[in-house]
């Protein structure tokens, strides 16, 4: 097909991943449960990718295993020409090159269609993160003198004070909270597990909490989750992202918040007041410490800003 006519092609919506396409699929996602353990958010996310493509190659009478490097090339356009982003598309191609990778491994097919396909460039972006004032200003937004108001203010202290991700912390139970060490034990990504302490502010918060508003929110109900809704059961992470964008507006604060944004604070302010990069790595969870070092980018923009601030030759 020309290449001016291939740009023309679009996305049926009537036509819908065939079965074999949608075993390949959930075959590779098994296996990368299996294997490496991955989050169901990751796992999901995979899936959405996969079903993408196999939708727009059945809408060109292709598939999954028939697919050319032309092809995966033209839908690469097409997700670009759909507005998709540089790192969403590094995502993708990731994706890709490991389903069929894997179909290589098991001689479904002979030869990888991704083998020649290069990755976008990407920037390295800076966290979204909040200045200590603004994350005082959030904290103090909910209404404690409420039940769901008390849980989500000790929602937001923990939060800050560990580092934790959204889906860590709404899922996290009675029994990973030591109040007497002070600290949280934690699953995180891989099945790796980690301990998280959290200060005396947190632990106040957590303890009050515990004691004034828990046993009233479940009614007698029975729940392992340390922070649960009035129905008795875990908060998603959806919800509390809800309630993170409804206490900035309160607290007035009008950055672009990501779910992720107090955990990137708790990393920044740490740098900031001196703490060594290897600890935030182990507090954070990352496996890798250049995940890590991403916050000293932020750490040194602050530098840079207090030293032209103040240096007299600044």
């Amino acid at each position: 097909m020309d290449p001016l006519q291939r740009q023309d092609v679009s996305l049926r919506t009537d036509i819908a991943p065939t079965e074999e396409d949608q075993k390949l699929i959930e075959a590779f996602i098994d296996t990368l449960w299996v294997e490496r353990g991955l989050s169901e958010n990751t796992l999901s996310a995979y899936r959405v990718d996969l079903q993408g493509l196999a939708t727009w190659l059945a809408g060109r009478g292709s598939s999954l295993l028939a697919a050319q490097r032309d092809e995966l090339l033209d839908y690469l356009a097409f997700r670009v020409r759909q507005g998709a982003r540089p790192r969403s598309t590094a995502r993708f191609l990731s994706s890709m090159r490991q389903f069929y990778r894997q179909l290589v491994r098991q001689g479904r097919i002979d030869a990888d269609p991704t083998a020649r396909i290069d990755a976008p460039k990407l920037g390295r972006a800076l966290p979204k993160s909040l200045t200590e004032a603004e994350v005082e200003a959030l904290l103090a937004a909910p209404d404690t003198g409420d039940l769901l108001g008390l849980r989500d203010r000790t929602m937001l202290e923990i939060l800050y004070a560990t580092g934790l991700r959204v889906s860590e912390l709404v899922h996290l139970t009675l029994d990973q909270v030591n109040l007497r060490q002070g600290v949280v034990r934690i699953t995180g990504k891989g099945s790796k597990e980690r301990l998280v302490p959290f200060g005396e502010e947190a632990l106040g918060w957590l303890e009050r909490y515990l004691r004034e508003a828990r046993p009233l929110l479940l009614r007698g109900q029975l729940c392992d989750a340390l922070f649960p809704t009035q129905r008795g059961t875990a908060m998603t992470r959806q919800a509390f992202w809800v309630l993170i964008k409804r206490y900035a507006r309160k607290a007035g604060i009008t950055k672009s918040l990501s779910p992720h944004t107090l955990r990137h604070a708790f990393a920044t302010h740490l740098l900031n007041h001196g703490a060594d990069l290897r600890v935030v790595q182990l507090l954070l969870g990352h496996s890798d410490l250049s995940t890590t070092q991403i916050y000293t980018h932020v750490a040194r923009e602050r530098l840079k800003t207090l030293h032209a601030k103040h240096h007299p030759r600044g």
